[in-house]
């Protein structure tokens, strides 16, 4: 069904709080790093050639790659790169290894965003907070303790949810992107020669004029396009639409009003080039444009917290990071979620960036290799999504996926150069990251694969067990099985020790998949045993929640009794024992062990009720 103007409207100014909050906040860095991190001197040649580079990388990367690409690669309305993923790996599901290299690739791009939402805040609050050296250079020592105590502040608000916060993000950035078009809008008609830049021959000439230094350029013109991702990564809260008219109606305007008004400046005034962005503003608006800054900053980080959760909610649904407490912080928005282990190792590691880098012109070292690996990584998977997945012919996939792979490689490559300066960090957080969901994902299949080889069918085992049958208690017992048809260790458990079995049993088996959702329409299966037993299989996709007792409630009317106080829900807790040649190094084994320990109890993750859970344990070697 079509949505209101007004509805339209307001998901536009949403879109303009969450989606562009990190791409909003580049022109308090970009142009000045491009200068500094080349060494570049300040020109009219130059300043000409780095705006028309500024400018056609927007034009490119976003307008073109993103908002007209990218975009219709929708999984079912979903965004983001574990939707592509699943896109991806359905589209070549009949190529099993081809299957398994982008699924690799995937993991590895899910795992460098974690690095890329640790540099986000760090480097975009630092850049914010800078402002105190343009205005008042003496209080320089105070800029990173206020860096740490807003961060701080951030972070410690997280557990009492986004959504009040969301409501002014739309606003206050509506209210930034204005003050960026009318901060640059003076120098532009000062001096509007700088409008020249506005073709591509200024950056071509640029580039090839200046050759390696152009290259290495490179690596800062990419910070006015960090944050595309999020164009993608937000499609199914927002919807294309919106997402297109609020970055061409809005966003880019206003970016490309402020770089441009930063280049005419520095025309007239090379000194400016210590910090263009703040020098646009007139003596009066100094302290309300630090202030906004200050907040946009905050808005940018919460748009990355916020995306780290939901990203860690998906990824534990699809098998590949082990269960974390989440909290639920709305009772009618399911978007809006807090997982406390989540928060705070990002705010650690953010912590971590500020005091060792100390400036975001040193950080801007670190910032950009996640990106555009990310970038590259998204192009690769959108190939074999249009390729295989929407069956185009091959040389139409080659020219719309080649010339964007073509312009993200020249990027990364630039990009990799800051490696030794600080590049290496986002990086060691996303391999650390990989490592532990690789090493989770091949845990599991192991311990499934060991289960599956020690169970007992479950119909047999049944035929035999009302050959002779026990005592039968009063109410329904739901035990849960990791795989379909086999006995749970928890249902051998209780008749061991409790001797009774209760009058009503569901086994029930959980199956997530790559669809970011599925309806109640499809919730369930069910399939009669015999003997007041039943198998059931409850499906969700990657976005759903997977509540359990939700989903059980629809077996009601099919014979099925499940009152909440007569019934009881048995699990069976593991304890994984690391052991040599189960196919993982023993430092693997004994590390998913660890996370298999210290992971977040299936009741919560499942929403059952704690009074009404049976934990039965047991050893498993792998």
């Amino acid at each position: 069904m079509p949505r209101s103007a007004a509805a339209q409207a307001g998901l536009t100014l949403g879109a303009l709080g969450v989606v562009y909050g990190d791409i909003g906040t580049s022109p308090l860095y970009a142009l000045r790093e491009v200068f500094h991190s080349a060494h570049l001197p300040v020109s009219a040649d130059n300043v000409l050639g780095v705006l028309s580079l500024l400018f056609w990388t927007m034009t490119l990367v976003v307008s073109f790659k993103y908002v007209l690409l990218i975009l219709r690669a929708d999984n079912h309305g979903e965004g983001g790169l574990i939707a592509m993923l699943a896109l991806a790996t359905h589209a070549v599901a009949d190529k099993p290894p081809l299957r398994r290299s982008l699924f690799l690739l995937g993991l590895f791009g899910t795992a460098v965003f974690f690095g890329d939402a640790v540099i986000t805040p760090a480097m975009t609050v630092l850049g914010a907070v800078e402002g105190i050296d343009v205005y008042a250079p003496a209080y320089h020592g105070l800029i990173l303790p206020c860096t740490l105590l807003v961060l701080t502040g951030l972070f410690a608000m997280q557990r009492f949810g986004t959504g009040a916060v969301g409501k002014a993000f739309g606003p206050i950035m509506m209210v930034w992107f204005l003050s960026l078009a009318l901060l640059g809008l003076p120098w532009i008609l000062k001096n509007p020669a700088v409008l020249a830049a506005l073709n591509p021959l200024y950056g071509l000439r640029f580039a090839f004029e200046h050759g390696w230094v152009a290259f290495v350029a490179l690596g800062a013109v990419v910070l006015v396009v960090t944050g595309g991702e999020a164009l993608y990564a937000d499609l199914g809260h927002f919807g294309k639409r919106p997402i297109r008219w609020a970055w061409y109606g809005v966003v880019m305007p206003a970016l490309t009003l402020n770089y441009f008004g930063q280049g005419a400046m520095l025309l007239a005034e090379p000194e400016a080039i210590k910090n263009p962005f703040y020098l646009l503003a007139p003596d009066w608006a100094e302290i309300p444009l630090f202030g906004l800054a200050t907040l946009a900053a905050m808005v940018a980080s919460q748009a990355l917290i916020t995306a780290s959760f939901s990203v860690t909610k998906q990824a534990m649904q699809l098998g590949i990071l082990p269960r974390m407490r989440i909290h639920h912080t709305s009772v009618r928005d399911i978007g809006q979620i807090y997982v406390p282990a989540v928060n705070w190792a990002l705010f650690g590691f953010v912590i971590v960036a500020v005091v060792f880098f100390g400036s975001s012109s040193k950080m801007a070292g670190a910032y950009g290799v996640a990106v555009t690996l990310d970038m590259t990584i998204t192009t690769i998977l959108t190939f074999f999504v249009i390729r295989y997945g929407w069956k185009y012919p091959l040389l139409l996939c080659v020219a719309a996926t080649g010339f964007f792979f073509l312009i993200d490689v020249l990027f990364l490559a630039s990009n990799l150069l800051k490696v030794p300066g600080g590049g290496w960090f986002p990086l060691a957080i996303g391999s650390w990251m990989f490592t532990l969901m690789l090493t989770w994902k091949q845990g599991r299949a192991l311990l499934s694969d060991k289960l599956r080889q020690d169970s007992i069918d479950l119909k047999s085992f049944l035929d035999a067990v009302f050959f002779s049958p026990p005592t039968r208690v009063p109410g329904t017992a739901v035990f849960l099985s990791g795989e379909q048809g086999t006995t749970p260790n928890a249902l051998l458990h209780n008749l061991k020790h409790n001797k009774v079995l209760h009058e009503e049993n569901v086994f029930v088996t959980v199956k997530h998949h790559e669809l970011p959702w599925i309806g109640f329409e499809q919730r369930v299966e069910v399939e009669s045993l015999g003997n007041n037993c039943w198998q059931a299989t409850l499906h969700f996709g990657f976005k759903n929640e997977p509540d359990v007792p939700e989903a059980l409630a629809l077996l009601r009317g099919r014979g099925i009794t499940l009152d909440d106080m007569d019934t009881s829900y048995f699990l069976s807790r593991d304890i994984v024992i690391p052991t040599i040649g189960s196919g993982m190094a023993m430092w693997r084994e004994k590390l998913f062990a660890s996370m298999h320990r210290n992971a977040a109890g299936i009741a919560d993750f499942l929403h059952l009720p704690a009074n009404r859970v049976v934990e039965l344990g047991s050893k498993v070697e792998i």
